[in-house]
């Protein structure tokens, strides 16, 4: 029997997911915005046979939305500015090969029609390995960027996000396979019969369609999912192929991807196409002390000013800079953003007793996410032990600078997981989704047998 296979994504998020990676002495900063170290890093983890690597997005400068009182100082600090990341994935699928390239959209302020066309472009331009990461937008900042006073609701994101993903699948679905024939012999270029509209007509979007690209290589670009509160989860048990998570705790890992296949499994879909890839940072030194050392040096260059920010974005209305930063974390108000989040440091909090400010360090050193420091050994014990014990399907790796550390888990982790057969040696096939092992997903159309809407169409 053949032994279950770690899924991996490498989460580049520059300058570093650690708040002062970036001041680390062999960390590049310009990796934020320098489209020479994104193909270096991108080719570095396909060296490394990693499925994919993932792109965050935020549009707008974090703290904007309040640039009066204690709010002011949030724009000083790192991870403010970004490569718009649809377009980033598009250049990076020119110059790699087999990794997956997964960008986040928000489904908040944009429109179907126009994010169903460009990620199935990429998928074409990429032979096959485009993905997006499905999200509603979390902050408060990206409002006025679109001509809202304010955020929309969490609940009435969800619903939008739900309806978003039924129109784009659906033009996704417009062309069955075929239906490009482009006959010179008898001037026929379409088989009007395989294209369909969708006159989609609901609550948030009115589309007719149909998509002017026909379907991709791998059927649909795979979908990605990052939400953790009932809603996310729901959502991402209907729609995710992928679902970025953010437990730390085994048997919370493992109560959390029971959940989510059980959800999957009342939509009608097998749970094993849902793949669940909590975050993890790893810290890797060839000795445990060498790893440690790393850690103690990124530790000291923490401020208060960066990790506090990262709280207050989950604090909802409430003025955490008004509270003792050495006292203990006040009850929070419901957050609008990322509420699975905020009740994840919430539980922590009380649970360890943690006063502000140690929350925040908390935050600021894997945005509260899963930390393992150690030597590739180690390293791949806690892997191997979240796999086998069902808590997970593969992690999506994190890394607290770029490029040193990326290039340390290649070289030093991936033998490590290879030599105990949990990773794979080679990738599987040319697509994302055959690399992760998920199915082409039927053409809607092709399987209900759609009235069709037109005949061929001539040059």
């Amino acid at each position: 029997m053949s032994r279950r296979q770690l899924r991996l994504g490498a989460f580049l998020y520059t300058p570093g997911s650690h708040s002062a990676g970036w001041r680390h002495p062999d960390a590049v900063p310009e990796t934020d915005m320098d489209f020479a170290w994104y193909v270096r890093m991108a080719r570095t983890a396909e060296r490394g046979l990693i499925d994919t690597v993932f792109f965050q997005d935020t549009a707008a400068v974090n703290g904007s939305a309040n640039l009066d009182g204690a709010g002011a100082i949030r724009p000083r600090v790192s991870r403010q500015v970004y490569l718009e990341p649809v377009s980033l994935i598009a250049a990076l699928a020119a110059v790699t090969t087999h990794i997956g390239l997964i960008s986040t959209a928000t489904t908040t302020y944009s429109q179907p029609y126009d994010l169903a066309r460009r990620f199935a472009t990429i998928d074409h331009i990429s032979g096959g390995r485009a993905g997006w990461n499905l999200v509603t937008s979390q902050i408060e900042d990206e409002a006025g960027n679109f001509g809202a006073e304010r955020h929309m609701d969490h609940a009435l994101r969800y619903e939008r996000a739900e309806e978003f993903w039924d129109v784009v699948t659906a033009l996704w679905d417009s062309w069955e396979d075929g239906a490009l024939l482009r006959d010179k012999a008898s001037g026929v270029y379409i088989d009007g019969d395989r294209l369909h509209f969708q006159h989609h007509e609901g609550r948030h979007f009115k589309v007719r369609g149909p998509l002017n690209l026909p379907r991709t290589p791998q059927g649909r670009p795979v979908i990605s999912e990052a939400g953790s509160s009932e809603a996310g989860k729901r959502l991402a048990a209907r729609t995710a192929d992928l679902v970025f998570t953010a437990q730390t705790v085994l048997e919370e890992g493992r109560a959390f991807r029971d959940e989510v296949r059980a959800l999957a499994t009342g939509f009608a879909r097998d749970p094993d196409d849902v793949k669940i890839l909590p975050g993890l940072m790893t810290i890797v030194g060839r000795t445990e002390e060498e790893a440690q050392a790393k850690l103690a040096v990124l530790q000291s260059l923490i401020s208060d000013e960066a990790a506090m920010r990262l709280l207050a974005r989950l604090c909802g209305d409430l003025d955490i800079y008004a509270y003792d930063p050495d006292g203990p974390l006040p009850p929070l108000p419901p957050s609008n953003a990322a509420k699975a989040r905020q009740q994840l440091i919430v539980d922590l909090a009380r649970k360890e007793g943690l006063s502000i400010r140690q929350v925040a360090r908390y935050l600021g050193t894997s945005l509260g996410h899963q930390l393992q420091v150690g030597t590739p050994a180690q390293i791949a014990d806690r892997m191997q032990e979240w796999l086998e014990e069902g808590a997970c399907d593969g992690f999506n790796l994190m890394f607290p600078h770029f490029p040193r550390p990326l290039e340390d888990f290649v070289e030093l982790v991936v033998p490590e997981l290879q030599r105990r057969g949990i990773y794979r040696t080679g990738y599987e096939g040319r697509t994302l989704r055959e690399n992760l092992g998920i199915p082409v997903p039927a053409n809607r159309y092709t399987r209900t047998g759609a009235n069709s809407s037109g005949g061929g169409t001539s040059v």
